[in-house]
């Protein structure tokens, strides 16, 4: 199973408007928001070639991020690298095969209609890998 390519940089914000309008003055295009229920996040995405940065607001004080940005000193800061994968389910089950962590044992739904899950840091060299399938529509 291939790693085909970066998808996002996923960089957790404290005030997600005011990140939008940063990264619009540098000339990011700005893709639109999205609310992730399941992760308890608000999204905003901007394209930069192939790839795009993800920033990330949390919704409720328990979410990942929210508690990301605590533990960061109140700040945010780059929270994951995801990395677009042709099958996340057998992508997650080959890392774990090898030793790796899994947070996410099964894909769940994320922003765009994408479906992803979270390999642990503590086996990637202190790096949140998001493994991100899009749907083919």
């Amino acid at each position: 199973m291939s790693l085909n390519k970066i998808d996002h940089v996923g960089i957790a914000v404290t005030d997600l408007e005011k990140s939008i309008e940063l990264y619009k003055s540098m000339g990011f295009e700005f893709q639109g928001t999205e609310v992730v229920e399941d992760q308890k996040v608000r999204t905003a995405f901007f394209k930069i070639g192939e790839s795009k940065i993800e920033l990330l607001a949390a919704t409720d004080p328990e979410s990942p991020i929210a508690k990301f940005i605590e533990k960061n000193g109140n700040r945010g800061g780059i929270a994951h690298l995801a990395i677009h994968v042709s099958d996340v389910q057998s992508k997650l089950s080959e890392l774990k095969q090898k030793g790796f962590q899994l947070i996410d044992e099964v894909a769940k739904d994320g922003a765009h209609g994408t479906k992803i899950a979270f390999v642990h840091p503590k086996s990637t060299g202190g790096v949140l890998l998001e493994l991100c399938e899009k749907k083919e529509h």
